[in-house]
């Protein structure tokens, strides 16, 4: 996978996941936490390895303004993702950087504890109180959705 195109398709999944939530409101959380959430989760793990820190931290906050200015209207979305984004990517980095292993291995590891800051804070955030039902479907298409994509990343770069 050539770096260029993994940082574009990372900022394409988390602007339109956010375009998305701005649009369709919370119901549609679950569908972009399997889709484009489980994708930027993996793409995540694999940039992990190819940026710094505080290159991840900028690329998420770039993908966070370009939300707002291709729709001023997400504003509160826009701050909400970018918040939850560089926690969960701080916290996934924590992880993964500790765990041994296969990266398929790390990545779905850290997958779990970055999938779980983001599901809180996301909603929590962005819509102004804290839903369990949201939070717990989230997390979990989270999850399965990191693990199918961190999976297909691997099996296309062997």
């Amino acid at each position: 996978m050539n770096l260029i195109i993994a940082i574009s398709t990372y900022a394409a999944a988390m602007v339109f996941a956010n375009l998305s939530v701005a649009m369709f409101g919370p119901s549609i959380t679950p569908v972009n936490a399997f889709v484009l959430i489980g994708l930027d989760l993996a793409l995540r793990d694999w940039l992990h390895v190819r940026l710094k820190v505080w290159q991840m931290a900028a690329l998420i906050s770039a993908t966070g303004a370009l939300t707002y200015v291709l729709n001023p209207a997400t504003g509160q979305i826009a701050v909400a993702s970018s918040c939850a984004f560089i926690a969960a990517a701080l916290v996934d980095w924590g992880v993964f950087a500790r765990l041994r292993g296969s990266w398929l291995f790390r990545a779905n590891g850290s997958n779990i504890v970055g999938a779980a800051v983001d599901s809180i804070l996301f909603p929590t955030i962005a819509f102004g109180m804290l839903m369990p039902h949201i939070v717990v479907m989230q997390f979990m298409a989270k999850v399965i959705g990191g693990a199918a994509w961190t999976w297909l990343i691997k099996r296309n770069e062997t």
